[in-house]
């Protein structure tokens, strides 16, 4: 199947109305959104990217089924509780998040990857004010 070409077809019939949630007073609200990304609206240009983007999504399926044959079903339900857990667990919202109970709940946090070179939270884009993101959270505003 050939992609490129639907993508091309697919590249004018973007809504642009979709692109920027809009604010009170119908503008983009940058502060709260960020900015907006036309690169995530886009169809892969790859046919591996989407294997790629889902690959963490892939594996915890197949160690969960693998486990489940292996111990029953207690034993992935168990684990999904604990992930939920730690995936709840969360600083301030303007402060960045290592998630290192996920990690160790994975098995992959004596691991060095990508996003653990290429991640640092004083190059990260999203700070804001810390005030008007804590309200923006507890729904305050």
């Amino acid at each position: 199947m050939d992609t490129r070409g639907l993508r091309s077809q697919m590249k004018d019939s973007v809504p642009v109305a979709g692109f920027c949630p809009q604010g009170a007073y119908g503008l983009q609200d940058s502060l709260r959104s960020g900015f907006t990304s036309v690169k995530n609206e886009l169809l892969p240009s790859h046919p591996l990217e989407l294997s790629e983007k889902n690959y963490q999504l892939n594996k915890d399926k197949m160690n969960l089924s693998t486990l489940r044959n292996i111990q029953g079903l207690h034993a992935p339900l168990k684990l999904q509780m604990e992930y939920r857990a730690a995936r709840q667990i969360q600083r301030l919202p303007f402060l960045p998040s290592s998630n290192l109970a996920l990690d160790t709940l994975r098995g992959s946090d004596d691991m060095i990857g990508f996003e653990d070179v290429l991640n640092d939270p004083a190059q990260s884009e999203i700070m804001g004010e810390p005030h008007l993101m804590v309200e923006y959270k507890l729904g305050l505003l």
